[in-house]
């Protein structure tokens, strides 16, 4: 809805109407001095999101999933601020509060994960015999037999 009026005309109107406030605001275009178009801030807010979904839904690669998982925290986070400076209603940055929380709750079980992947690596290289072990990896009854 940010990029297209095609879902909805009505939304994306307003979209267009509040960017105009979010682009006066942008903390990185103010210390550097540059007026950044509203139109251009919110395709490339939208064109991120849409990326960064695509991403996250369909491409299996873990560490893909973990930059476009920051790279929209990170929108989200820029949101809820921007949301906060221009005094929005909670109604208007519920959205943004929602997916932060999704994405830290996608991260927090991405680390555990992971976590819990090098804690099973861990037991397996202990438990596997090192090379030149004096041991056998035979049990002693099938020695026995031998």
């Amino acid at each position: 809805m940010k990029i297209t009026p095609y879902i909805s005309r009505e939304l994306h109107k307003d979209l267009r109407q509040e960017y105009v406030k979010y682009a006066k605001i942008i903390p990185l275009a103010r210390w550097l001095d540059v007026k950044i178009p509203s139109k251009w801030y919110r395709r490339i807010v939208g064109g991120l999101e849409i990326v960064c979904g695509i991403a996250l839904t369909f491409i299996p690669h873990r560490r893909t999933k973990q930059l476009a998982n920051w790279i929209l925290l990170s929108l989200m986070i820029a949101a809820i601020s921007l949301h906060w400076a221009v005094d929005d209603k909670l109604e208007r940055s519920a959205p943004a509060l929602v997916f932060f929380f999704m994405l830290t709750c996608r991260l927090v079980v991405e680390w555990q994960i992971q976590r819990q992947d090098k804690a099973e690596a861990a037991k397996a290289s202990a438990k596997a015999p090192s090379v030149g072990s004096t041991h056998s990896s035979i049990p002693a009854k099938l020695a026995k037999n031998d």
